[in-house]
C-alpha cells in the first residue's frame, strides 16, 4: 500500500511540474547598433530585480526561459551605448521576441558591471580603452594592449620591436597577434622568428582590440606564451569618410572610406565599404627616409540565412622606405654623426602583403555556435641592414640583405553548444585549427649599397603545416563562481630545402605538443571578482633550427599563472590588478641577422601588473596602467642571469576629454626605466619619459585634428641594443649602446569630412 501511495505522489508530482513548465513563458530577442543596423555582441540584457543576466552572441540574439506569467523589466546596456529599459508583459505558454536598437552615447563608468557570466570573456579594460582614445596612427594600434610598449628602429616600415611582461619580444616572437582572426606574425620569417608587421592595418578601422596576457586561452596556440591580442576592423561605416591629414617633416597622408550599400544595404541587413590609406614621410632623420605606404581594404558582411553571417575581406598593402639604422653611442660623442644621422645611409627595405579573408558564423535555432574561417596571404619582405659596420668586412661593410617571397593559407574553425544541468550552465567548445606557410627563396645575404650581392649566406625554401585542436568547456557553477578548463594538441611539420648546399639538400622533422589550460573565477558582488589562470603554453622555433636539431626539443613550453581581482570600489572607478610567472623551457634560437643557431636555457619572469581607469566628471577620465618584471635566466650565476633589453618597469596613462560640443582629445605619457642591455647588466639602456596629446573638434560634416608627438621635446632612445661593432678606420671592434632616436616634437594637423 504505501509502494502505491508513493508511486501516485511521484505521478503527481512529475504531472505538476510538467503543467508547471508548461505553462511558462520565454523573452528573446536581438540587439542592434542603429547607426550601422548591425548586430551587437556581449550586450549586457538584465531581468532587473531577478538578478538574471545574459550576454547577447555573435549575431545579437538573447533568450530567458521558463518564466512566470507576469510583467518584467529589461535593462539592455554597453559600452558606449545609452542604457535602455523595456517593460514587458510574459503570458502563458508565449514566448516574446524584442528587437531592440541601442544608439551611441558618451561613456559613462558607471554602467560597467563586473559580471560572472562568461567572465572568461570580459574585456572590459579594452572595451573602455578603444572608446575613450581612439587610434590616431599605426603604432597605437599595440599601444593599446595595457603595458606593451613598441619601439620603431627601421624608418617606419619595419615591424615594430615589441616589450611586453618583462620579455623583449624582438619582432613577435612570444606574442599571437591577429587581425580578424587571420593570422599576423609569420613563422620561420627571413628577418626573425614571429614577425608581425601590423601596417597592413588603416588605423581609422579598427573597432576594438580583445587580449590576455599569459598562455591562457585554449584557441590561442603557437607564440602566445607572453600573451595575444585580435584586432578588430569595422564591419560597417555608418558614414563615408574622407581624411586628410599633414605634419612636420615632409609628412603627408590621405585615408578615405566609402559605404557602398547605404540604407538600401542596412535595410536587407548587408553592408559593404572600400577604403584606401597612403602615406609618405621624410622623418626627422638627416637622411630622407621617402617613406611611402600604401593600404587598400574591402569589407562586405551580409545574412546567407536566416541565422548565419557572411564577412568577406580582401586588403592589399605596400610600403617602401630608407631608414638610418642603429648608430653606436661614440659615433654621436666623437661628432661622427649627429643624433638623427646614420652610419649607412643605403639601410631600406620594401615590403607588400596581400590578405583574403572570409568568415561564416552561424548560429542555430537551439543556439548552437558554428564558426568557420578560410584566410590567405600573399606576402614579400627585402630588408637591407647594417648591425656592425666594418666588423667583418673592413673594406666594404658588413651590410645585409634579407629577402623572402610567401603564401600563407589557413582554416580555422569552432563549434560551441550551451547546456544546462541542474544550476549550472556548461558551454563547450571543440575547434580545428590548421595553417601553412610556404616561402620561396627566404635569403640572407652580405650586400653593399642594396644594389651589389658579394656573399649568399643563405638561401633556401621552407615548407611549414601546423595543425591543431582543442576542447574548451566554460562552466557557470554557480551565479558567482566559474570554472574554464581546455586542452589543445598542436602538430608541427617543417621542412627547409637548402638551396646553397651541393646538391641541394631537404630537411624535415615533426614534433607535437600538448597545452592544457585551467581558469578559476569567482565573482564576490557586482563590484569585485577574482581569478586565477594557469596554462600551457609555446612558441614554435624557425624552420631552419627545428631541421638542424633533427626535431629535438622544438617546441619550448611555458608555464604561467595569474592570480588577480576586478574591482569596482567606486562606481566610477575599475581597478584591474594581477600577480604573474612565467617559466619558459630550453629553446634553440634563429638569430636571422646572423644566419646561425644560438641555444638559450631555461628563463623564468614574474611580476605585478595594475590598470586604473577612473572617470573624474561626465566629460574627463583618468587612466594609469603600472608593470613590474623581474626576468631571469635561470641556467646562469647570479650577476651573469640577466635578460638583455626585458623591461623590468613600465607604465602609461593620461587624460582622456569626450564633451558633448565635440571636442575631444587625450593626454597622455609612456615611461620605460632603465634595464640591463647584457647578462651582467654592464651595458643599460637607457629609461625614458614621452608625452603626447591629442585634440579633436567635431561637427556633424566634419572634424578638425591636431596630434603632437613628444609635446615635452625629449631626446630619448626608442630602440636600444649592446652591439659590437667596428667604425671604419677603428682598430678594434667595440660593444656598446647602439641605438635608434626616438621622434622629436612631432605635430600634424588633420580634417575629416563625413557624408
Amino acid at each position: 500500500m504505501k509502494l502505491k501511495n508513493i508511486l501516485v505522489t511521484l505521478v503527481v508530482g512529475l504531472v505538476s511540474i510538467q503543467v508547471a513548465f508548461a505553462h511558462l513563458g520565454n523573452i528573446a530577442g536581438i540587439v542592434y547598433d542603429q547607426s550601422t543596423h548591425l548586430p551587437l555582441r556581449n550586450v549586457s540584457v538584465q531581468l532587473t530585480g531577478l538578478g538574471k543576466l545574459a550576454l547577447t552572441d555573435e549575431l545579437g540574439q538573447f533568450r530567458f526561459t521558463n518564466l512566470v506569467a507576469a510583467p518584467y523589466k529589461v535593462e539592455f546596456s554597453h559600452v558606449g551605448f545609452q542604457s535602455q529599459l523595456v517593460t514587458t508583459i510574459v503570458g502563458d505558454d508565449e514566448t516574446l521576441f524584442l528587437k531592440i536598437s541601442l544608439i551611441s552615447a558618451p561613456i559613462e563608468l558607471s554602467q560597467v558591471q563586473v559580471s560572472a557570466t562568461r567572465a572568461h570573456d570580459q574585456q572590459l579594460i579594452s572595451s573602455l580603452d578603444i572608446k575613450l582614445r581612439p587610434i590616431t596612427n599605426s603604432q597605437e594600434i599595440l599601444r593599446s594592449v595595457p603595458g606593451l610598449f613598441i619601439g620603431q628602429h627601421a624608418g617606419g616600415g619595419k615591424a615594430e620591436q615589441i616589450f611586453l611582461r618583462g620579455f623583449d619580444l624582438d619582432h613577435g616572437t612570444d606574442i599571437r597577434l591577429t587581425v580578424d582572426g587571420m593570422p599576423v606574425n609569420m613563422v620561420s620569417h627571413a628577418h626573425g622568428q614571429g614577425y608581425a608587421d601590423l601596417h597592413f592595418v588603416i588605423p581609422e578601422l579598427v573597432e576594438g582590440v580583445d587580449f590576455k596576457k599569459g598562455p591562457y586561452t585554449t584557441d590561442k596556440g603557437n607564440l602566445a606564451t607572453a600573451g595575444w591580442a585580435d584586432f578588430r576592423t569595422r564591419t560597417a561605416l555608418d558614414k563615408s569618410f574622407a581624411k586628410l591629414e599633414v605634419g612636420q617633416y615632409d609628412t603627408y597622408r590621405a585615408v578615405a572610406g566609402i559605404d557602398l550599400l547605404g540604407q538600401a544595404g542596412r535595410d536587407k541587413n548587408q553592408s559593404a565599404y572600400l577604403a584606401s590609406e597612403y602615406s609618405y614621410s621624410n622623418s626627422y632623420f638627416d637622411n630622407p627616409q621617402h617613406f611611402k605606404r600604401l593600404n587598400v581594404l574591402g569589407k562586405y558582411h551580409g545574412h546567407v540565412g536566416a541565422n548565419t553571417n557572411l564577412t568577406l575581406t580582401g586588403s592589399t598593402f605596400w610600403s617602401k622606405w630608407n631608414h638610418s639604422g642603429q648608430i653606436p653611442d661614440r659615433a654621436v660623442e666623437s661628432g661622427l654623426t649627429d643624433w638623427f644621422g646614420s652610419i649607412d645611409p643605403t639601410e631600406g627595405g620594401e615590403t607588400s602583403r596581400t590578405n583574403l579573408n572570409a568568415q561564416l558564423v552561424t548560429v542555430t535555432p537551439k543556439n548552437h555556435v558554428i564558426k568557420n574561417q578560410f584566410y590567405y596571404s600573399n606576402y614579400n619582405f627585402e630588408l637591407y641592414s647594417n648591425f656592425t659596420f666594418f666588423l667583418k668586412d673592413t673594406v666594404n661593410g658588413d651590410q645585409i640583405r634579407q629577402k623572402e617571397h610567401r603564401n600563407l593559407f589557413g582554416y580555422t574553425g569552432s563549434y560551441s553548444t550551451q547546456a544546462h544541468i541542474g544550476k549550472t550552465s556548461w558551454t563547450t567548445t571543440i575547434g580545428a585549427q590548421y595553417r601553412q606557410d610556404i616561402t620561396h627563396g627566404t635569403e640572407l645575404s652580405h650586400t653593399k649599397n642594396r644594389v651589389e650581392t658579394l656573399n649568399p649566406i643563405q638561401l633556401g625554401n621552407v615548407n611549414e603545416i601546423n595543425a591543431a585542436l582543442y576542447a574548451d568547456e566554460l562552466v557557470q557553477v554557480t551565479s558567482r563562481f566559474s570554472v574554464n578548463a581546455g586542452l589543445r594538441v598542436d602538430y608541427f611539420r617543417s621542412q627547409y630545402e637548402d638551396l646553397l648546399a651541393s646538391p641541394v639538400t631537404t630537411k624535415r622533422a615533426t614534433q607535437a605538443i600538448v597545452s592544457p589550460k585551467l581558469n578559476l573565477y569567482y565573482t564576490v558582488n557586482p563590484s569585485v571578482q577574482f581569478y586565477l589562470n594557469t596554462g600551457k603554453g609555446f612558441h614554435s622555433n624557425d624552420a631552419r633550427v627545428v631541421t638542424a636539431q633533427n626535431g629535438r626539443e622544438i617546441l619550448p613550453a611555458a608555464y604561467g599563472s595569474d592570480l588577480g581581482v576586478i574591482i569596482k570600489p567606486l562606481p566610477n572607478l575599475l581597478i584591474n590588478a594581477a600577480a604573474w610567472y612565467l617559466w619558459m623551457q630550453q629553446e634553440f634560437v634563429y638569430v636571422g641577422d646572423e644566419g646561425v643557431v644560438e641555444p638559450s636555457g631555461r628563463s623564468r619572469r614574474m611580476g605585478l601588473d595594475l590598470s586604473v581607469r577612473y572617470q573624474l566628471t561626465k566629460s574627463l577620465y583618468a587612466d594609469v596602467d603600472l608593470n613590474t618584471a623581474n626576468p631571469r635566466s635561470l641556467d646562469a650565476e647570479a650577476g651573469q642571469n640577466y635578460l638583455p633589453l626585458a623591461p623590468v618597469f613600465t607604465s602609461t596613462g593620461g587624460l582622456s576629454l569626450q564633451t558633448k560640443y565635440g571636442l575631444s582629445g587625450s593626454l597622455r605619457y609612456r615611461y620605460m626605466a632603465d634595464r640591463p642591455a647584457n647578462e651582467d647588466n654592464t651595458i643599460v639602456a637607457k629609461g625614458y619619459f614621452v608625452t603626447d596629446m591629442q585634440l579633436n573638434y567635431a561637427r556633424k560634416r566634419y572634424t578638425l585634428g591636431l596630434s603632437a608627438q613628444n609635446l615635452l621635446n625629449t631626446r630619448w632612445k626608442e630602440t636600444q641594443f649592446a652591439t659590437e661593432s667596428r667604425l671604419k678606420g677603428e682598430a678594434a671592434p667595440v660593444e656598446e649602446i647602439h641605438f635608434t632616436p626616438g621622434t622629436p616634437f612631432f605635430a600634424r594637423l588633420s580634417l575629416t569630412y563625413f557624408w
